[in-house]
């Protein structure tokens, strides 16, 4: 029976195990967006799991929209990443760069002198509060509608960034298109209510989208390129809407027109949100054609019965990941996991990042 810790290929990439770190901001990078060394310390001891996906990185000064979250779209920002795909390679696993540009999900204390809170729509999400560093939380402000122009600039942001990212070594980009940031703006109608070529009907809702996969794939190759969605939002004030299934089937069917190499699907229902019913699931999967990573609140015994029934190929674990460095042979070796300390997830340091015992340490 295949099982957790079996390789797999998909595509151009080969991965020692079917275990997937999943993306999860952490706040540990500078306050101009450029990764710090602990970074490096925290990806290669995590580097059990077959593949890693980054935490969100912006692609542009305009998506940064968190404090001290990185970039990738100056050459300092290449230059530090490229220490930790070292580093991670060193430690036979490969890594994606997921790609985030966090649209209204933004606050102008949070941003680059001459940056600016952009979406689809002047729309904000008003049930969701933004951090800073400056004066705490703080409400989001109504962001500007993009232009034309603000559309092709921000799919040529998203490019560039994933060609600085091959630069840095990275093995490819995750576009991250859920979680209510600037790509699941465009998708869905509860942010998105242009009345142009990029809204109203499921083909111009996932225009923006495609646009941004298409040239990202003909910049690096769609071995390069995977992406990231969470149908069923109830996330950063994006809701489940009504001709949910349908626009996710087309953008499934375009994406695996495109090729690219896998959607990565987000069920958060184990963080209290509704649950993504398991046929819009198989709907997706059906409709993309290739390569899918599940995740969502697993442990090993769900995770190996969901890859056992087809669901999914690849398995995303994110909080277990935190407090375990070492998962992969904790699970392997049946051991305990350790909890995590909330308090830390995104505070500067070491503490509650990098301090976290291995099982032999521990």
């Amino acid at each position: 029976m295949a099982t957790l810790f079996d390789s797999f290929k998909a595509g151009g990439l080969n991965l020692k195990n079917k275990i997937v770190m999943a993306p999860m901001t952490r706040s540990r990078a500078t306050t101009d967006h450029i990764p710090t060394p602990i970074m490096a310390d925290y990806y290669g001891q995590r580097s059990g799991a077959g593949l890693i996906i980054t935490e969100g990185t912006s692609p542009s000064p305009n998506g940064v929209g968190y404090p001290r979250i990185p970039g990738l779209y100056n050459q300092p920002q290449v230059d530090a990443w490229k220490v930790i795909t070292d580093r991670v390679h060193k430690e036979g696993s490969k890594i994606f760069l997921q790609i985030m540009h966090t649209g209204r999900i933004s606050h102008p204390l949070n941003l680059p002198e001459g940056a600016e809170v952009l979406a689809p729509s002047a729309i904000p999400a008003s049930n969701t509060k933004m951090y800073t560093d400056q004066e705490g939380e703080k409400n989001l402000p109504t962001p500007k509608e993009m232009t034309d122009e603000d559309i092709a600039s921000a799919i040529n942001e998203y490019v560039n960034s994933a060609k600085l990212a091959v630069a840095a070594g990275f093995d490819g980009v995750e576009l991250h298109a859920a979680n209510g940031y600037l790509l699941e703006q465009f998708i869905n109608p509860g942010s998105n209510q242009r009345t142009d070529n990029y809204g109203g009907s499921v083909e111009n809702r996932a225009r923006f989208v495609i646009e941004v996969a298409e040239q990202t794939v003909e910049a690096i190759g769609k071995d390069k390129v995977g992406i990231r969605l969470s149908p069923g939002g109830a996330f950063n004030d994006i809701m489940p809407f009504e001709g949910q299934e349908e626009t996710y089937k087309y953008l499934a069917e375009e994406l695996g027109k495109i090729g690219l190499v896998y959607v990565h699907l987000v069920d958060h229902s184990s963080m209290g949100t509704p649950e993504v019913p398991k046929s819009l699931k198989e709907t997706i999967r059906d409709a993309f054609g290739g390569t899918i990573i599940i995740s969502g609140g697993y442990d090993k015994a769900k995770a190996e019965k969901d890859l056992a029934d087809g669901l999914g190929h690849l398995v995303a674990f994110g909080r277990p990941f935190i407090s375990n460095p070492d998962l992969p042979e904790r699970m392997k070796e049946g051991a305990e996991l350790a909890d995590p300390d909330f308090s830390t997830f995104y505070t500067p340091g070491e503490k509650g990042y990098t301090d976290y015992p291995t099982l032999q340490k521990a």
